[in-house]
């Protein structure tokens, strides 16, 4: 085939064809990858997506990859964004000790956490891994800035209804119709830790068109599970809330409307929405 080509040109050739693959993947992981490697200090933010069922964390139709990418490109700096599959908690648990490190001698140390927000969120087993991971980082003696569940199953093995302490603020969405439905309701283990920013509660009359990509198995029989995953309309409100708390300081709790600004502003059409617990328990 490269018969034109010179002896040493045709022993060379594999190797720069190698080196050209290289390269030009790059570019896809640049953002996290320098910041990783490039500062002595932990992030601004870390922001953990986790995926339901057994959704690829690189699926393009989802919400959950959606926000994040937008996010990155609003983030550019200093923050870290990424999503898993909902069987990798240990993986996104090791990776947040290792940005919390920045050094690979060092261990996280009180003032790395409280600089460092963390932000977790997830639809079905992925909001249930939300809350795994969050068992975990307390463990760590790491705070959690922000954690968002959407139409959570308890997976196996987890407990997806007891916030633990060191999350300082948690929203729960869910639907109650269809063969899966999410968690209604849930607690903070310590209220005085923990602001519980409500349960809300999500019908679907019909599903969204965003959902028209998932596989038709997924639309026909878990329709309103997989509705509340595509709502453009909800995963904008939860893309406002990571932005938020981002911003913010520490201690300013997010916007979040209230069930009178609920009334005058109404869902969209697919979509009512109505506030189940608003209060903390």
């Amino acid at each position: 085939m490269f018969d034109f080509l010179s002896p040493l040109t045709r022993r060379l050739f594999p190797f720069a064809a190698f080196a050209v693959v290289v390269f030009s993947a790059a570019p896809a992981q640049a953002q996290n990858a320098e910041l990783s490697a490039a500062s002595h200090h932990p992030p601004q933010a870390i922001v953990i997506g986790f995926m339901g069922g057994q959704v690829a964390p690189d699926d393009p139709t989802r919400n959950e990859l959606i926000i994040s990418d937008r996010l990155r490109a609003a983030f550019p700096a200093n923050t870290y964004f990424e999503i898993y599959e909902n069987r990798r908690v240990e993986e996104a648990h090791q990776k947040i000790l290792q940005m919390l490190e920045a050094q690979p001698s060092a261990r996280p140390t009180k003032k790395r956490n409280q600089e460092t927000k963390i932000i977790l969120y997830g639809h079905s087993w992925g909001a249930s891994a939300v809350v795994t991971l969050a068992d975990e980082l307390q463990r760590d003696g790491i705070p959690v800035a922000l954690t968002i569940q959407v139409d959570s199953i308890q997976k196996k093995g987890q407990h997806d209804a007891l916030i633990p302490a060191n999350v300082a603020r948690a929203i729960n969405f869910y639907q109650p119709d269809g063969l899966l439905h999410g968690r209604p309701e849930i607690r903070a283990a310590d209220p005085t830790q923990t602001q519980i920013l409500g349960n809300f509660k999500i019908s679907y009359k019909e599903i969204p068109q965003e959902c028209n990509p998932y596989p038709w198995y997924e639309r026909k029989f878990i329709k309103t599970h997989i509705a509340i995953e595509c709502d453009p309309a909800l995963w904008n409100r939860i893309e406002s809330l990571v932005r938020e708390t981002i911003r913010e300081s520490v201690t300013t709790a997010p916007a979040l409307q209230t069930q009178t600004d609920q009334a005058s502003h109404p869902a969209e059409p697919a979509a009512q929405t109505t506030l189940a617990s608003g209060r903390r328990p």
